[in-house]
Order: C-alpha cells, then structure tokens, then sequence
C-alpha cells in the first residue's frame, strides 16, 4: 500500500489531490459527485472582504481544448459564505483552505480578518487577480506589494499560501518575496491572460473582454513554473496547478517540485475528476514501486 500523506509546511494533507478554487463552488457542491473528505483538501472559490457581483456575462468560452474565463470572482463575501457554505462544507468533513481576494491591500487584510477563527487549515491569498489599487496591476507581478499582503493577512491565524501569476517574468521573485514576507506555501500557478474574438459579431466574446485560459493549455507553463520556484526556493512548499487532468499530470507537478496538487478544470466535465486522479496516482505508484508518494516531490531536479 502507497503512503499518500504530504505536508505543505505545517498542513498535514491525507494525499496531494486537492480541489481547486473556482471549480470546487462556495461550499459542498462537489460531495455530490464524490466524498470530499477522501480528497486531500478542497479550496474554495476566492471571496472578498464584501458581496462581489463579477464580470458581465458570457463568462465563459471554450479555447480549443482548454477554456477560457472571465467569471470575475462572484461571491458572496466572507462573513455570509462563514455562515452558509462553510458549515456545509465542514459537515462533509472535508479538508477546508479557503481563498480571499482584494482590490486593494487593505481589502485582503479585512477578508483574512473575518476569516479568523473559521474551521479551515489553511487561506490562500489569490493576488493574482486584477486589481484597482495600483492602476489595475496584478498584486502577484509585484514582489513589494504581495510581500505586503502576506504579512497584512498573518491576522487570519493559519498557514498561508500565496496563489501566484504566469503572466511575469518576475515569477521567482515574487515566489522569494512572498516567504520572505512570512507565507508557509505557494499555489503556481493562476490562469494565463487570454481573449477570445467572435468572428462574426466581430466584437470580445467574454463580457468582461479579456480572460483566463486554463486547462490542458496552461499545464506545460504550471510545470516550468513550479520547477523554477522551487529550484530557487527549495525549502517553499508548493502546491502545484494547472490543467491537472491525470494522474501523470499530477506526478509531473510532483516531479518538479509540488507537494500537493489542485484539480480545477477538469471538474467542469468530470466533476469526479478529483477522485478519479487520486485513484490513478494509487494506481500509478503501485505500478511504479512508489512506496511514498513523498519520494516523487522534486526527483526531476536530479
């Protein structure tokens, strides 16, 4: 029998397949399909400090074998998503990291503060999402600025994990300056920036314009991007995602460098996604002689 157990920092985690924010809902949704507490964790879709409406539809567009999204972080803010999903979700027993977002810094610090105390073992800071603080420049393509977040969100009272971009070269730097400033894991990666054309209207398909491409796609790049940080950062947890549809997808991550891995899009067309994975990653190291899935985390660096 292959030992499944990980830790990201001081988060203990069943197995590495977890959930992935805005593909697993608000709350319970997915417990229809599968038991979320034989996953290794479940995080939720990203939450402000106060009810957010998001993008205009449509919000979201195929893009060959991937997809494309411009949901624009709908949500019911976290004090109401504390008092009706989140008691759901821990009746399920399930393994809870919730996610907050902010169009400003100060926004991020009132969302973790109203998540203190919630039955959750660990708050993943999604900055990299638009924001308005700074002339609409992702938090995660500046290091100084999401350095800040991470030590403005320490008031939550769990570990903290940093949900970082693609879409900069200054990847590593930012990873550097987020543990620096305190955070216990990094989430690599977020969706890259993309657009979709109706041709014959001949006007942005998505009501919110531009979108994130994730899925298949976006793999190759969450792969690259977990390898550099954790080349350069080595003692950093990750939790690797991105376009996470088998279980090789996932030893791939493990390889570069990831402790845990998130599923997200492959839910939308398989919303037993996340259990099927599990079971070919058990599958997987048994036909490989793994006795520990640990032994796979980082093996590609030699």
């Amino acid at each position: 029998m292959v030992d499944l157990s990980v830790e990201v920092g001081p988060v203990a985690l069943s197995n590495p397949i977890i959930a992935a924010s805005g593909t697993a809902g608000h709350g319970a949704e997915l417990d229809a399909y599968m038991p979320l507490c034989d996953l290794g964790g479940v995080v939720a879709k990203s939450l402000l400090c106060e009810p957010w409406p998001g993008n205009p539809a449509p919000r979201i567009h195929s893009a060959g074998v991937s997809m494309i999204n411009s949901v624009g972080l709908q949500g019911p803010g976290v004090k109401r998503w504390r008092e009706t999903d989140l008691p759901t979700l821990s009746r399920s027993r399930a393994t809870v990291i919730a996610s907050i977002w902010g169009r400003s810094v100060d926004d991020f610090e009132r969302a973790a503060e109203d998540m203190a105390g919630a039955d959750i073992v660990a708050l993943e800071l999604n900055v990299s999402c638009p924001n308005t603080h700074r002339g609409g420049q992702m938090f995660a393509h500046d290091p100084d600025v999401t350095a800040e977040v991470v030590e403005r969100t320490a008031v939550a009272g769990v570990p903290r994990w940093v949900k970082l971009s693609p879409n900069t070269d200054a990847l590593v730097d930012v990873a550097r300056a987020a543990a620096q400033a305190g955070a216990e894991g990094l989430t690599l990666v977020n969706t890259l920036l993309g657009m979709v054309i109706d041709v014959e209207r001949r006007r942005p398909t998505l009501g919110g314009v531009t979108g994130g491409v994730s899925g298949p796609a976006l793999h190759p790049v969450a792969v690259r991007a977990v390898y550099e940080c954790h080349k350069a950062l080595p003692d950093t947890p990750i939790v690797g995602v991105g376009g996470v549809a088998s279980a090789a997808d996932a030893v791939e991550l493990l390889l570069a460098g990831a402790s845990a891995v998130q599923v997200g899009t492959a839910t939308f067309s398989d919303p037993r996604a996340p259990m099927r994975i599990l079971d070919e990653l058990r599958r997987w190291c048994n036909a490989h002689d793994v006795s520990s899935v640990k032994e796979l985390i980082g093996e590609a660096h030699g």
